[in-house]
């Protein structure tokens, strides 16, 4: 054998040490936990054959607490590019092989370094994390690192997407790389976070918790809203990575990907003209109204289990990717309270970001009363959205199907707000408040003093039903820029969405607006 091809063997044997990560009884362990490897769950992934390692051969430099006898190529993450649907994209793999996927200074170097690659070539960023946290024999070193990839995660914010799916535990400062990212998934029964351990809980509180009840996918999904996506497997979190990616761009430059297009966009759908029941008190579902709508009925949801009197996600129409923003009648009569407000608002402006367009279903009695709702700063969080809505600078249609009344019609994407074309059904509701409140307000004395007052106040409230539960109130000052058929509302937006494809608005020079958060 010549030098050469020493060297070569070498080579080989040496990429086949590292491709075994922290040994062949740490991959059975981490199968025996039901949780693949890092290299499993990238080549799960991204497509087939396109993943380039690199820093493979990279080792940590500690030598505390006997650290200098235990060196494990790639030390603890796999990282590198690869394609999803031919797009690139870069991703970083913690191994729990290797030290427990615990981070170290050399890891977070790699982190980083695949980081920066992506904000040169402007291209997303997808973490699979899977680690018991700092390398505690590196102290202040990894803490270090930590810091390093979370001012890369601030920097990259709005430039580039960046994605975390989370594959087992996420504990302690590692938390907010992912709380820093745009969308989080978790699994099931596999992953978890929390900033503190059932351990320090019991000891600080007196709690006695699990670490599925402190930070399981399900309470992160509903409870928290921490986590935008709540996996039943590896395989199905992996998925949703691939198919959040189908409609995002590369980066803040780019426009919405585009598909191709079967289903009609003149498409009636006459079941829409009878969805808004009679009685303004009855609800109905507005997920029927959004699978109506978009392209072949597919709509990839949002944040599904948290704040549900509101609905968000991705759809498509003529094949290209929007943003939908919908109020859903079925919960709480499709109010918008704190966290309705902080969900909607934190996605649109993740679609402003990234140029994808924003529609909006408004069906808004107003906002939730009572104490709990003040104490908790739903001024604030309502103020959100807002601020969202009118920094927002995508193209804006807003479809009003029933009520939209006071402050929440405000905030839910209104013609003053910078909407675009806001259009309404014949059975919108656009006024201050509902025709019981405004009659109270308006016409107590004159009840009080009638010779029937329940009498009075029926006509009253019939008189300004007349008046203001319908659209064409709104119409009259071009505040709606047309009164649509229900089932006419897939071909309108779509149409909309066709002559916003050119629009231009910058918002004024500033290095930063202070939103109330």
């Amino acid at each position: 054998m010549s030098k050469q091809e020493e060297k070569i063997s070498q080579l080989i044997e040496k990429r086949a040490q590292a491709r075994l990560g922290g040994g062949e009884k740490a991959i059975e362990k981490q199968h025996a936990r039901g949780k693949y490897t890092a290299r499993e769950r990238i080549a799960m992934l991204l497509d087939e054959g396109s993943f380039e390692e690199l820093d493979m051969f990279v080792t940590h430099r500690c030598t505390n607490f006997g650290q200098d006898k235990k060196h494990i190529l790639g030390d603890g993450v796999v990282t590198g590019f690869g394609t999803i649907e031919g797009r690139l994209v870069y991703v970083f793999a913690q191994d729990f092989t290797v030290f427990g996927g615990s981070l170290s200074e050399t890891m977070s170097l790699k982190i980083c370094k695949v980081m920066d690659l992506a904000m040169k070539m402007g291209a997303p960023v997808i973490g699979l994390n899977d680690s018991g946290g700092a390398r505690i024999q590196e102290g202040i070193n990894a803490l270090a690192g930590y810091s390093e990839i979370f001012q890369r995660n601030i920097l990259a914010s709005g430039v580039i997407p960046q994605i975390s799916a989370i594959m087992g535990p996420c504990a302690g400062g590692a938390v907010y790389s992912p709380a820093l990212t745009d969308f989080t998934i978790m699994t099931k029964g596999l992953s978890y976070m929390f900033l503190t351990g059932p351990s320090v809980v019991k000891t600080v509180t007196g709690e006695d918790v699990t670490q599925e009840q402190l930070g399981g996918a399900s309470v992160h999904a509903s409870k928290s809203g921490v986590t935008h996506f709540a996996a039943e497997s590896e395989e199905e979190t992996l998925q949703l990575v691939r198919q959040l990616m189908s409609y995002i761009p590369q980066n803040n430059l780019e426009e919405t990907p585009l598909v191709d297009c079967k289903d009609p966009i003149d498409r009636l759908e006459d079941k829409l003209n009878d969805i808004i029941p009679d009685n303004p008190k009855q609800s109905y579902d507005m997920y029927e109204v959004i699978a109506a709508i978009v392209d072949d009925s597919k709509f990839l949801e949002v944040s599904k289990d948290y704040a549900k009197n509101i609905i968000i996600g991705f759809a498509r129409f003529n094949g290209q990717a929007v943003g939908i923003v919908a109020n859903q009648p079925k919960v709480l009569a499709g109010v918008l309270d704190s966290n309705a407000s902080r969900k909607g608002a934190r996605f649109v402006r993740f679609c402003d970001a990234f140029n994808i367009p924003i529609v909006t279903l408004v069906d808004v009695p107003g906002f939730l009363p009572g104490t709990g709702q003040e104490y908790n700063g739903v001024i604030l969080h309502g103020a959100k959205l807002l601020y969202a809505y009118g920094e927002a600078t995508v193209p804006k249609v807003t479809v009003t199907l029933r009520k939209s009344y006071g402050g929440s019609h405000i905030v839910m994407s209104c013609k003053q707000l910078r909407g675009d074309m806001n259009y309404a059904w014949p059975s919108a509701e656009i006024a201050v408040m509902g025709a019981e409140g405004a009659v109270g307000v308006l016409y107590a004395k004159e009840a009080k003093n009638s010779d029937n007052p329940a009498e009075f106040i029926k006509m009253k409230e019939d008189e300004y039903r007349d008046l203001f539960a319908n659209p064409y109130q709104a119409a009259k000052y071009g505040y709606i820029d047309d009164v649509i058929e229900p089932r006419n509302t897939r071909f309108r937006v779509i149409k909309a969405l066709n002559m916003l494809a050119t629009k231009k608005v910058t918002n004024p020079a500033k290095k930063h607006g202070n939103i109330p958060l």
